[in-house]
């Protein structure tokens, strides 16, 4: 039977920055029952582990599909595994260990769904790795009249579904592609100096199975965390003559880092380590925004300079710079479609307007090498709506129009930002 989830922080994203319209979220225990709930409402938004900074999931009904059956299937000849849409990621890779599999890549943080991170374009980062959309092998909507629709990949609309913003349907079910379980080791090098970075971007980039370069609130100097897969050469004891830490760090300048991921080159899952957080633990800092933009990676030296140039103008609300690398896809609304990408993703203080004017600046300066801003997290430009720099934007809103020809998962953050409507 379906039943209203009031659990603490139903009103409010998981940071406490973005205020939902909604004040109870409706959580249906069946797939019948979610139809049912869908084909008899006007207007129907998903909301996850309410991880995005957006009102990409607002609206008046809100569902959870996170008491759907939990039952997993893995396919060990297909090597797949077809899980719930509102499981964790935390989750399923515990599901995984038990079938001696794993995931290719994860997300800084293990506790977000599946289901919100595929339909955001979540990522973690490598220069061989897609964004996490890219596992996905088959995709079960409930459509707005309750009809249950199901695409898998090589069909004709596969690719302009999977990363769908929550403008087509209800995701119930999904399926992934797994492979072999295996184990890294995470190393964190400290105080590389920027021009260091910069000369040998492509290189550093290229480093390890995953690589994030971290900054604080000042600038001052590059952190380089590389989580190196075992089965590949081992991490290099200094990296451009940085040594590597010889305790465990946060991103975050001055923050304990018990709720990180161990480092040091202990081996451990690939779940233990490609994350930049602790299941177990609770992500990240709390009260922050975040936003995130996209560029083409052959650009990245030069956009490092742009931004570097606003450090002082950004530095009252800049908690953290991260900057990762993401394998080009061919999801039609993947912010690396065709092209492999560079992220800029800056955590900042939850300043509302402070962080406004600041990611107007970051705007600009990236401005010359075409940003794609990630979906679920703070941007200013929206018009023309975002999605129209995507080649296949007109692709993507012909099929929302087929599958959702009332609009009923459409709300103002899809209309300003997907269709280009006000």
């Amino acid at each position: 039977m379906t039943q209203p989830d009031t659990a603490a922080r139903g009103q409010f994203n998981w940071s406490g920055t973005y205020r939902y319209a909604f004040d109870k979220i409706l959580a249906p225990a069946s797939v019948c029952e979610l139809q049912d709930l869908v084909a008899g409402a006007s207007q129907v938004k998903v909301v996850g582990s309410r991880h995005s900074f957006t009102g990409i999931a607002d609206g008046t009904l809100a569902v959870s599909v996170a008491d759907l059956p939990p039952a997993s299937d893995v396919d060990s000849d297909r090597q797949t595994v077809t899980v719930p849409a509102g499981i964790t990621y935390g989750v399923l890779a515990r599901r995984l260990h038990d079938e001696g599999l794993a995931l290719a890549n994860l997300a800084s943080l293990p506790h977000i769904s599946v289901a919100g991170a595929i339909a955001t374009a979540t990522h973690g980062s490598g220069r061989n790795n897609g964004n996490l959309s890219t596992a996905v092998e088959g995709i079960q909507f409930v459509l707005a009249n309750g009809e249950v629709f199901e695409l898998s990949a090589g069909d004709a609309w596969f690719d302009g579904a999977v990363v769908h913003l929550g403008a087509l349907g209800v995701v119930c079910r999904l399926t992934l592609k797994a492979e072999p379980e295996f184990q890294v080791a995470q190393r964190v090098y400290e105080d590389i100096p920027w021009e260091v970075v910069i000369e040998n971007f492509e290189e550093l980039m290229s480093a390890a199975y995953s690589v994030s370069v971290f900054t604080g609130r000042a600038q001052q100097a590059a952190q380089v965390w590389l989580k190196q897969r075992s089965d590949w050469p081992e991490s290099p004891a200094t990296l451009f003559g940085a040594r590597t830490a010889t305790r465990d760090v946060h991103p975050l300048p001055g923050l304990d880092p018990a709720n990180c991921t161990p480092q040091l080159g202990v081996p451990g899952l690939w779940s233990d380590r490609l994350p930049h957080f602790r299941m177990e633990f609770t992500p990240s800092n709390g009260q922050e925004i975040q936003s995130e933009f996209h560029i083409p990676a052959a650009y990245g030296p030069e956009a490092i300079r742009a931004v570097r140039q606003l450090r002082d103008r950004l530095s009252d609300v800049l908690q953290v710079w991260e900057i990762r690398v993401i394998k080009a896809d061919s999801l039609w609304l993947s912010p690396q479609y065709r092209r492999d990408s560079v992220a800029f993703h800056m955590t900042w203080d939850a300043d509302v307007a402070g962080v406004a004017a600041a990611v107007r600046l970051v705007e600009q300066a990236l401005s010359p090498f075409d940003p794609r801003p990630h979906w679920g997290k703070v941007f200013t430009q929206t018009q023309p709506p975002v999605a129209a720099r995507y080649e296949r934007h007109a692709d993507f809103i012909s099929l929302q129009k087929k599958l959702d020809p009332d609009g009923k998962f459409v709300n103002d953050w899809v209309r300003a930002n997907v269709l280009g409507e006000q």
